[in-house]
């Protein structure tokens, strides 16, 4: 078993070594991380999304908008953040997959969650950071009000994972509420 919490988390680029290991953890129909990150969506979609993305990932150079989580040498997971319109406000909207299952409820996400908040403040002019998730995803909602995230949004039974329906969550942080 590993000791999660004695590991280092880093952000950084993706190398071309990377693609391979994270080819096959997101494209895997199969994955467990399918079951966390918008299980919502057909299977189907996921996958031919993901090969896209793969496919994109192997012609494109890194985006300083995107980076992949490394914990002690090995890529676990990404973070992404994407600027809401209009252009120039201040909205930032942040994304995060840890897609290996080893790396899960050892804090991995919360601290990779932590850099990528500091990364977006330190380098945009984020005035709000956001984020999505269901009321099913009781990690990451733990993840976001352990860093001072705020539930903003609830949309009600509008995501049916398993037969069973689960609130969709939008959670806010100001940039003056940000405690490093």
């Amino acid at each position: 078993m590993l000791d999660l919490q004695s590991l280092p988390v880093v952000l950084r680029d993706r190398r071309p070594e990377d693609l391979p290991s994270m080819g096959r953890w997101l494209t895997d129909p199969q994955a467990e991380w399918r079951k966390w990150d918008s299980p919502y969506t057909p299977a189907e979609q996921t996958t031919q999304t993901m090969q896209s993305y793969m496919e994109f990932m192997k012609v494109t150079p890194p985006e300083a908008d995107e980076r992949v989580i490394d914990v002690g040498g090995e890529v676990v997971g990404l973070v992404n953040r994407d600027e809401e319109d209009p252009a120039g406000a201040g909205w930032w909207d942040l994304g995060i997959l840890i897609f290996n299952p080893n790396y899960w409820g050892g804090g991995v996400g919360g601290r990779a969650l932590r850099l990528w908040v500091q990364d977006t403040l330190d380098w945009t002019d984020a005035h709000t950071l956001t984020f999505t998730t269901w009321s099913g995803n009781t990690r990451m909602i733990r993840a976001a009000h352990s860093l001072g995230f705020r539930e903003c949004m609830r949309v009600r039974e509008v995501r049916v994972v398993g037969g069973e329906r689960y609130d969709s969550l939008r959670f806010d942080l100001l940039r003056r509420e940000w405690q490093p």
